[in-house]
């Protein structure tokens, strides 16, 4: 996809918000959540196992989902990391000064607001540059954030986490933050970590930081209901990919026709999230001219959820020059929260 331009809207709102707000979609299709020619959908389908990309879960709609599974009892992640951030964003500050606030995946950017209150009770100046794949929520969460912090300047770029970091430019304060918080790490693969970090890297200057949170190991059943709420927020989580490619693709998928499944590989340290056929059926794509057989049970392995290690992730982000310089955990050790610093 090129993206040798962006599509800027200056949003007008009340109070003069729209003159400290931009969003911007880059290049593409007007709908940015993934790629416009579907060519990953028609390699996942049609391998042995199947397979989605998660990025098909975050239309509107399933941002909207995952922002009430954070929400939910059973879905420790969320609770735990804010609780980290509560107590030390004072510190983060401190050591970063003055920096813009860049961050991926940022949907509600209700944790980010933790970070925003620690940099201005120091009274540094407020940048944040949000980026989501779905611009209806980088839209609704920005005006709220501007709403309510009247110094804050925002920049929001609507697009894949790799188009977005290609696409930064120097920032108007003396530093940098990249912050990756709410444990999306694990969805990468080990091989696409090392890819993402030196994405990172690329976009940072040296003595610029990152921010990172992950999820860290811990027995199946503490993770495991994570995953299989009792209300079942996560299973339409799961099951509005198959609603978006329906809409994205002229697709006929019929979501009764499918369950959800999730359970911890513990060989592999990771969850793995499922649609599983409870029939024999054939689904058509129409705007890809594709068809797709599934055998009774057969499954599409839409997500992973990668549970790490500190002391492995910690040799990881050296590796790449991503110095680790602190580490902060709950008192239970089930999650990790790492600020590292670009090193020459």
């Amino acid at each position: 996809m090129s993206i040798s331009k962006a599509v800027t809207s200056k949003i007008t709102y009340p109070d003069n918000i729209g003159e400290r707000l931009q969003i911007e979609r880059l290049v593409g299709a007007t709908q940015i959540v993934a790629p416009s020619t579907g060519n990953d959908v028609v390699k996942g389908l049609t391998q042995t196992p199947k397979s989605l990309p998660p990025c098909y879960f975050y239309d509107d709609r399933g941002s909207d989902l995952f922002e009430q599974i954070c929400d939910l009892p059973e879905y420790y992640l969320t609770r735990t990391e804010t609780t980290i951030l509560q107590l030390f964003a004072g510190e983060i500050a401190k050591i970063t000064g003055a920096c813009e606030l860049v961050e991926l995946g940022s949907g509600s950017s209700s944790k980010t607001r933790i970070l925003l209150d620690a940099y201005q009770q120091l009274g540094y100046p407020l940048h944040y540059l949000p980026i989501d794949v779905s611009a209806g929520m980088l839209e609704s969460s920005a005006k709220q954030l501007l709403e309510d912090y009247p110094l804050l300047q925002v920049y929001a770029l609507a697009a894949t986490y790799e188009l977005a970091l290609a696409q930064l430019l120097p920032t108007q304060l003396p530093s940098r933050m990249i912050c990756f918080i709410g444990s999306s790490l694990g969805n990468l693969r080990a091989n696409e970590c090392d890819v993402f970090f030196s994405q990172i890297t690329a976009a940072l200057q040296v003595g610029e930081y990152f921010l990172l949170g992950i999820d860290l190991r811990k027995p199946k059943q503490i993770l495991e209901p994570a995953y299989n709420d009792s209300q079942g927020v996560t299973a339409a989580f799961n099951l509005n990919m198959l609603e978006h490619l329906n809409h994205r693709f002229q697709g006929n998928f019929d979501t009764t026709q499918f369950e959800h499944w999730a359970f911890y590989n513990e060989s592999e340290h990771q969850i793995e999230m499922h649609l599983r056929s409870v029939r024999s059926q054939i689904v058509e794509l129409r705007a890809l001219n594709l068809k797709v057989n599934f055998a009774l049970g057969e499954t599409i392995l839409t997500e992973i959820s990668r549970k790490f290690d500190l002391n492995t992730i910690k040799q990881q982000l050296t590796a790449q020059g991503l110095l680790p310089l602190h580490v902060w955990t709950d008192q239970n050790q089930w999650f990790g929260l790492l600020l590292c610093q670009l090193q020459a």
